[in-house]
């Protein structure tokens, strides 16, 4: 039977979770709301849609493997999306776009869409199509590197899933209404930490700047000259977003609020990865690093504020997921150098 929890809203109590792109973030969501009872219809495609609808979901948490039959579709244009579903779009950001004109050529409702994707960019994408877009800040640690297979690396919650209405805009006026409070309810009953939040997308900049390490995790990995590069990334972030006039929410608050997370995880050991480096690893041909790294150059381009190391780890991310190279190869000394070479250039220059 499909679970509810009996809050005093206007949105409909028993919902359908339609998970759109069922990889490692959107796989676990699905499969933890599918244990707890909920309906729940996974989007995916290729090899991996074809495992699932096989074999079912295999999601591996500590000490437990599940076999999990969950439905399983290829494009939205396969069901009937309602008003009262909740859409959550799990894609990484490159593939947003195309997903969002699939999912509303499907549809001429609205349901509720939530973006649990790393960046800042889709849930502006979304409104294009959408009225009811709500932002997820997702840390979650979990993988997807085979067919068929997801592996959640938390002992005690999946992982935290805070969520707000895109803008703060809400159909309702109290928290206790707003739909974003039924849904983290729920998350929390099928075993994420989540909280409304009316400064969602404030926290999701501060993620944001913690994902331009994924660029690292492509091309060195986790060397010693990863910390230099990293204060580079974040220095040039942090100037950008402050002349953007951006809010960010603080490192301190950003980090007491993970520890709710970290204080449960005792297995991530065989995570092998970030988000895009898993990609790289499976050979997609294509990395998020655009709209992370990339969102950095965006606005340092319209705010007049130089951003040659993110600009460098943009390009370079580009072409090695292009080629299809394996995560790793580039020498971190070399690419130290030359991150402080632009820098360097651009002090000169001013």
């Amino acid at each position: 039977a499909t679970v509810t929890n009996q809050i005093d809203t206007d949105w409909p109590l028993t919902m359908r979770y339609v998970i759109y792109g069922a990889g490692a973030i959107g796989g676990t969501i699905g499969a933890a709301l599918h244990l707890q009872g909920h309906d729940v219809v996974l989007i995916a495609r290729g090899q991996h849609r074809q495992a699932l609808q096989a074999q079912g979901l295999t999601f591996v948490v500590p000490g437990q493997t599940h076999t999990l039959r969950i439905r399983v579709i290829e494009q939205p244009q396969q069901i009937d999306i309602a008003a009262d579903d909740v859409v959550v779009l799990a894609m990484k950001s490159q593939h947003t776009a195309p997903a969002l004109q699939a999912l509303r050529a499907a549809t001429n409702t609205e349901p509720m869409v939530l973006c649990a994707q790393n960046g800042v960019e889709n849930e502006r994408l979304a409104l294009r199509w959408f009225a009811h877009v709500y932002a997820v800040l997702v840390v979650t640690p979990a993988s997807h590197l085979q067919p068929g297979c997801i592996e959640a690396h938390s002992r005690n919650v999946y992982g935290l899933l805070d969520i707000g209405r895109y803008h703060g805009r809400s159909t309702t006026t109290t928290a206790a209404t707003d739909p974003a409070t039924h849904i983290a309810t729920q998350l929390q009953g099928a075993g994420f930490t989540s909280e409304m939040r009316a400064n969602i997308m404030a926290w999701k900049y501060r993620k944001l700047i913690s994902n331009l390490g994924n660029a690292l995790d492509m091309l060195i990995g986790d060397v010693a000259e990863r910390r230099d590069l990293q204060r580079m990334l974040r220095g040039e972030a942090t100037a950008v977003l402050t002349a953007a006039n951006i809010d960010v929410i603080s490192d301190t608050d950003f980090r007491q609020r993970v520890e709710v997370l970290d204080r449960s995880v005792t297995d991530t050991s065989r995570r092998a990865g970030s988000s895009t480096w898993q990609s790289l690893a499976r050979g997609t041909g294509n990395v998020e690093t655009d709209y992370l790294n990339g969102e950095i150059v965006l606005l340092g381009r319209q705010h007049g504020v130089p951003t040659p190391v993110n600009a460098l780890l943009r390009e370079l991310c580009a072409d090695h997921a292009a080629r299809k190279r394996a995560p790793g190869g580039h020498a971190p000394a070399v690419l130290l150098g030359q991150a402080r070479a632009l820098q360097q250039a651009i002090s000169d220059a001013t």
